[in-house]
């Protein structure tokens, strides 16, 4: 199977090259993710534990689901890809922000949406180890005691969620 193409940009977020995947992680790059926060009826965040076969943090928490832009895509077209690969589900989604890239993220400008659904989930077994629901306090104690445990991307936005959506708990 042929290593994934990813667009290579600009700090703007603009289209320089393309590179291999590989290259692109290697010589920390600036490229595209998306990252998709799923809520059950409870308020809980969904959250996956990465296989520990992923090149990048493995058995870490992350998004719901999460992924990159394949060379030409845009974020609002793999958001539902990656759902629909990682957790075998098909939801609305709502676009919140999208953070620009820097070493703190991973060299990702991160896309971030939002859905809903309470709908059975079937993980991706190559992708993720399992998944797990959390409150939004009990995985802001979590991320505070224990960072590592989680992506540095997933800790972004995860923060900045908490500070423009529930304030109350920063």
């Amino acid at each position: 199977m042929p290593e994934e193409l990813f667009d290579i940009t600009d700090e703007h977020d603009q289209v320089i090259g393309q590179l291999p995947r590989s290259e692109v992680h290697r010589q920390k790059l600036l490229h595209r993710a998306v990252h998709v926060f799923l809520f059950n009826k409870h308020g809980e965040l969904l959250l996956q534990f990465r296989s520990k076969n992923k090149d990048e943090y493995p058995q870490c928490y992350t998004s719901s689901a999460s992924g990159h832009l394949s060379a030409g895509e845009d974020y609002h077209t793999c958001a539902p890809r990656e759902l629909e690969e990682e957790l075998g589900i098909t939801a609305e989604l709502e676009f919140l922000v999208k953070l620009p890239a820097s070493s703190d993220i991973a060299f990702e400008h991160s896309a971030l949406f939002r859905a809903y659904c309470d709908a059975e989930l079937t993980p991706d077994p190559g992708e993720v180890e399992y998944v797990r629901f959390f409150s939004l306090s009990d995985l802001k104690q979590l991320m505070d005691e224990s960072p590592t445990q989680f992506t540095p991307p997933l800790v972004a936005l995860f923060t900045w969620y908490l500070e423009h959506y529930h304030a109350e708990l920063c």
